[in-house]
Formats: structure tokens, sequence, C-alpha cells
């Protein structure tokens, strides 16, 4: 098993230090579910959620909160996002709907962490703008499906989100 990267000699908690790495381009994919009541999820395409805009406001939210993942998450470094998308798409089975987050980078360390915050805010920002009508949303499923560049090479998930 690899050792922890962000740990020192003596089990103290450090920032990695980054600055001997190469620049490359880096990529991540996050992605996960709010499952809610089929009225709620009719309910938010059709455009009639109290609050507005749900599908909008959520993606905007994804995407300000990438940008933002270093301030949130104590040991990650500020990085230059080159592009984050934030797609929300209904998810029938569920029913509720389904996130799915990606961050790019070129630069010395990665964008796991800015594609999961991303995708998490965005449902968060789900819950919060239709709770009103569905306080039982569930929020699940949050993970790293894929990444891309950088030392540790190349990483893709072989398992379905929808049921974690």
């Amino acid at each position: 098993m690899p050792a922890l990267t962000h740990l020192g000699a003596k089990g103290e908690a450090n920032m990695v230090d980054v600055g001997d790495k190469a620049e490359t381009t880096r990529t991540a994919i996050a992605e996960g579910f709010v499952s809610m009541r089929a009225e709620t999820l009719e309910m938010i395409l059709a455009g009639d959620a109290k609050k507005g805009d749900v599908l909008g406001t959520a993606r905007i939210a994804g995407i300000m909160a990438a940008k933002k993942t270093h301030e949130l998450v104590p040991l990650c470094h500020p990085l230059l996002l080159t592009k984050v998308a934030v797609d929300i798409e209904p998810y029938r089975a569920l029913p509720g709907l389904k996130v799915t987050a990606l961050a790019r980078v070129t630069g010395k360390t990665g964008v796991e962490m800015e594609a999961l915050t991303a995708a998490s805010i965005a449902c968060l920002t789900i819950y919060d703008m239709a709770k009103a009508a569905d306080r039982a949303m569930v929020i699940s499923g949050i993970r790293l499906v894929e990444k891309t560049g950088g030392k540790s090479g190349d990483y893709k998930s072989v398992k379905s989100g929808a049921s974690s």
C-alpha cells in the first residue's frame, strides 16, 4: 500500500511539496447523486421550484466551489483551474439527479479534490433549493470516476456510483 503523502515523519499533517514536480495537464471527473420523490424530480425539471432554477444554480455553485477547494480542504494547493464543468441530468432509476463534475488544470498537482468538491456542493445546492418540497432527499455516491495526468498515472473507476 502506498504511503500517505500528507503525513510527515512523526505522523503530523503536512502540505505536500510539489515544487519539483513536472507541470502536466491533469483532469478529474467526479459524480454524485441526489435521490428524491418522483414528484420532486418532475418539479425541478419543470422549473417550478419555489427558490428558482435548481439545476442552473447547482451548476454555478459547483463551479464556484471547485475554485475555492483550497479554502475548504486544509492541505489542498490553490490551483489555476483551466476548466470546470458541472453536468446535471435526470436519473430516473433513483428517481433523482446525477451530478458529474469535471476539473482540469495544467500544473504540478491533481484536481481530484476540485472535481469532488464541485460534485458535492452541486448536490448540496440541489438539496437546499428543493428541501421545501422534499426533506427526505438523499445525497449519495460521491466519488472519483476518473483522473488523468500526473506522476501516479491514470485512474478509471470500474464500479457504478449509483449503487455505492
